[in-house]
């Protein structure tokens, strides 16, 4: 076996910080990561003398997108509740997770279901926050995924049936299980300030701070969570937070819909970076969050889906364009995200929300070799003037055609490689006669 693996003959969209394309590109892997980048003319020929050459066939060449919120699990709930403000659809769909999520073996259908949508999208790499995180580590193994997930904490007993008194420790036991593995990250993932208390988001912070993890958690996300908390500690959701030393550079905080001035000063300060969910934004009705705002004081905005309960898939292209349109609607302003600000969100800067920009979100020498091709000879591809603006603007996750990470191909000819998607679908289709007799039985409600 080679070596070596080159691409040639593609249009190649590097997603580095200059925003380089080469119109005839060519990229040399060597087992994990990129050897050579650059246009065909000067392809090296020592390497292509000895190496196996694909022919990419005039298809677009990116990095794979990052996708730094989801809840892959929540799959098996798709278009389950619609409708409904942030809080009571909450508790409805926790009354569905209290059903099946007991069960590890489901929830980890759940998550393979959500890894399947994923790969087949382009998504390399997702930071995922769900129940029985060991699962979703054991599920992205097999399939693939470059994935970043933790100990989940709540304060009362969770979905998946086990109670606040162990969260501490079961997430402790993440990092020794995973924490080696080179192509994984660990956390810890608490839902939110309404749903845990300080001492337990303390607990969250150090863990993660001693064990050198990433901390996030849901953050700002509706003007009822601002209140519950302003009611609660007399403070906001991100002072809260920053008293508590959840603020750095190893923070993820997700939505940040609701922020203030202060607020942003303080995320701006101590390099916390932002996962922007626009589609579950405006499903939810929780508002638009200030990007521009973030942008001009240099706070790192990332790209996440949220769940598919709340946007009903989980598309990373869907996200691009809507954040590279609904803000310059609510700012009136056309240039508040430039299509290469939106492509930075789901590739570089969701690399460095994960500590990984040395390695991971962008085409460069050095680099893990996650990339995706896609094609670009549809009616809504043709003609194309700028590839960046297409793919912000005009491409579609139906448009990718191989993914590959750390030089692994796990999508080829738009066939999942490493999940069996005719079974997963069957079996999660057997749960909904399950699901939906939960929803009637009106189990007691969370407290939160």
């Amino acid at each position: 076996m080679s070596e070596f693996t080159i691409f040639e003959n593609a249009l190649i969209v590097t997603c580095d910080e200059s925003h380089k394309t080469i119109e005839n590109g060519a990229m040399i892997i060597r087992g994990r990561e990129i050897f050579w980048v650059g246009p065909a003319e000067e392809l090296p020929q020592e390497q292509r003398s000895a190496a196996k050459i694909i022919d990419a066939g005039g298809k677009i060449l990116m990095p794979g997108l990052i996708n730094t919120h989801a809840h892959c699990g929540d799959t098996l709930f798709r278009g389950l509740v619609e409708d409904l403000p942030l809080e009571q659809w909450l508790q409805t769909i926790w009354k569905a997770e209290a059903e099946v999520l007991g069960d590890a073996e489901i929830c980890r259908l759940g998550v393979e279901l959500g890894f399947a949508e994923l790969l087949s999208g382009g998504v390399t790499s997702v930071m995922d926050n769900f129940w029985h995180p060991d699962q979703t580590f054991l599920a992205a193994q097999d399939a693939g995924i470059r994935l970043a997930t933790g100990g989940i904490f709540f304060d009362f007993d969770g979905m998946d049936g086990n109670g606040p008194e162990n969260r501490q420790k079961d997430a402790a036991e993440l990092f020794d299980r995973f924490g080696e593995n080179d192509e994984m990250f660990v956390g810890t993932m608490p839902h939110g300030t309404y749903t845990v208390g300080p001492e337990n988001l303390r607990g969250a912070i150090n863990l993660a701070n001693e064990r050198g993890g990433f901390f996030s958690i849901h953050a700002a996300e509706t003007k009822v969570e601002q209140a519950t908390i302003q009611e609660r500690y007399q403070t906001s959701v991100i002072r809260h937070l920053s008293a508590l030393g959840g603020l750095s550079q190893n923070t993820v905080l997700a939505h940040c819909v609701h922020v203030d001035d202060e607020e942003l000063d303080l995320m701006a300060k101590t390099g916390t970076h932002v996962a922007h969910n626009p589609l579950s934004n405006l499903k939810l009705a929780s508002g638009f969050a200030p990007i521009m705002e973030m942008q001009k004081r240099g706070i790192n905005v990332t790209l996440g889906t949220d769940g598919a309960v709340s946007g009903n898939d989980m598309d990373m292209w869907l996200a691009m364009r809507l954040a590279a349109t609904i803000h310059k609607a609510a700012t009136e302003n056309p240039s508040a995200v430039t299509a290469g600000e939106a492509l930075h969100m789901a590739t570089l800067n969701g690399a460095k929300a994960l500590g990984a920009e040395s390695y991971l979100g962008s085409l460069e020498v050095g680099k893990r070799a996650d990339f995706i091709l896609l094609n670009h000879s549809g009616a809504h591809a043709s003609p194309m003037f700028n590839p960046i603006n297409h793919l912000v603007y005009s491409a579609t996750k139906g448009d990718v055609n191989d993914v590959f990470v750390s030089g692994r191909q796990l999508v080829k000819d738009k066939q999942l490689l490493t999940l069996d998607l005719s079974d997963i679908c069957t079996k999660a289709r057997a749960l909904q006669p399950r699901i939906m007799a939960a929803l009637k039985e009106n189990p007691k409600e969370v407290r939160a």
